[in-house]
């Protein structure tokens, strides 16, 4: 049976390969998956060195459509990886740029290739789109004209939270309930405020202003546990503030005097809160921060370095350090690595954990001008986005590092943040005064498990 099924198998791959131009010697390969309906064994097969991916794909759904009834049979589009790396060339050049031996059997991943993003609109703001954040059923976006927007996933624009004097930089969801949400917004104004926002009535309300920064506060994160918030600032500091509402009676006592001082004082005006601590030791802005644990903040400034904190005892835990400035950063919790764009066009990979050797995995190069904003999948270890000053979002794999996925172009001004928090809607901002919107669907997850789809031993 396994020399028929060998026979068969051979005669489809030069099938497969009958339009290229030359026949080249042949490799042992066994095809394996980890998405289940798509398993076709374990058997190596023979197959013409000089396929790329197209002809293998071919093969693939040859063999999965073989004894469907006419009306049943589907094509696929798949990707291939070797060793954890996208195959883009033919198989003889992939193994002769990795220096491979093809003497053994080689064993081939297949994966069900990701259709392109889809454009599903844009939503014009009157100025620059310089942060974002989703919730799922709600945009948050932040301006330059000194205003925060709430908006549906259709374009609706629900609500416009006025109080900052400044451009906004940052804003975070910090909870969101049912009907009362909680955010945070930062800005060129130096403060921080706490908003809450009322779906139910369609109202929102600053509960609290933060002050202790002395220039633009242009980065905000919220904890796991949503009871702490961690900002950063032009003047070199990250703050560490509650994110629990009060009623001002656990402000320090200066706080609460001046409180009592004013005059006219309605249900509208925030009450002015103070930082738990202060993280001290970037030497120029500080551009990104992110919190990686339940007491771990990471942040990326303009002097070259990431840096990780122990928020518990206010202390540097290590450093990483570059050769350009950093304008932003992303953690992802599926694969532990950081991702960073920097004012140098590249896009660079990040394992914190590793203490000797290269802590750069790796290089994303593709963009033409400074990369302002990264943000892994909140679904898939291995995508990624990223928005340039060269107008262009880039979807990337880290599995095929030499070019992006996709390239969402057509922008009509440079990118200054990007959002990624939602699996199915890719999201960017800029110097257009456009929010942009791209629905993506994603393959069928490669984590998919599957004991028929094993390589055996």
């Amino acid at each position: 049976m396994r020399i028929w099924i060998f026979a068969r198998v051979l005669k489809i791959c030069k099938m497969a390969a009958s339009t290229s131009s030359s026949v080249g010697s042949h490799l042992q390969a066994r095809f394996f998956t980890k998405q289940k309906r798509f398993v076709v064994g374990n058997t190596p097969f023979s197959v013409p060195a000089n396929v790329g991916v197209t002809e293998l794909s071919s093969l693939i759904n040859k063999l999965l459509n073989e004894d469907k009834a006419e009306e049943d049979i589907e094509n696929v589009e798949f990707d291939f990886l070797i060793e954890g790396e996208f195959l883009r060339v033919p198989l003889a050049s992939h193994f002769e740029v990795t220096q491979t031996s093809t003497e053994a059997v080689v064993d081939i991943e297949y994966v069900v290739k990701q259709t392109a993003p889809e454009p599903v609109g844009s939503i014009l703001h009157d100025d620059w789109v310089s942060c974002i954040h989703n919730d799922g059923d709600r945009i948050l976006t932040g301006c330059y004209d000194n205003g925060v927007r709430l908006w549906g996933r259709n374009g609706d624009n629900i609500a416009t939270l006025q109080y900052h004097t400044d451009p906004v930089k940052c804003v975070c969801w910090i909870k969101s309930g049912d009907p009362v949400s909680l955010l945070v917004s930062g800005s060129h104004d130096q403060t921080l405020i706490i908003w809450e926002w009322n779906e139910r009535e369609k109202k929102s309300q600053p509960l609290h202003v933060c002050k202790g920064h002395a220039m633009s506060v242009d980065a905000v994160a919220v904890d796991q546990s949503q009871t702490r918030i961690c900002s950063g600032s032009f003047d070199k500091m990250l703050k560490v503030w509650s994110a629990v509402p009060s009623s001002g009676e656990e402000e320090p006592p200066e706080i609460q005097e001046q409180q009592k001082k004013r005059v006219r004082r309605d249900d509208s005006t925030p009450i002015i809160r103070t930082p738990i601590s202060t993280l001290d030791g970037h030497k120029e802005a500080v551009s990104s921060v992110i919190w990686t644990g339940k007491d771990e903040v990471c942040s990326a400034s303009w002097d070259h370095t990431i840096q990780m904190w122990d928020v518990a005892q206010g202390s540097n835990k290590s450093n990483l350090t570059g050769t350009k400035a950093f304008l932003s950063l992303s953690h992802s919790p599926l694969n532990g690595l950081l991702a960073s764009g920097s004012v140098d066009r590249h896009v660079r990979l990040w394992d914190p954990r590793i203490k000797d050797g290269a802590v750069v995995k790796s290089s994303l190069t593709h963009h033409n001008g400074w990369v302002s904003s990264v943000a892994w999948s909140p679904s898939n270890k291995d995508q990624l986005l990223s928005g340039s000053y060269d107008k262009a979002l880039k979807l990337w794999d880290i599995r095929s590092p030499k070019a992006p996925l996709f390239n969402m172009t057509g922008l009509d001004d440079k990118i200054l943040t990007v959002d990624w928090s939602i699996p199915d809607l890719l999201l960017c901002g800029g110097a257009d005064n456009c929010l942009h919107m791209f629905s993506t669907a994603e393959a069928l997850s490669t984590t998919e498990s599957s004991t028929d789809g094993n390589i055996a031993d």
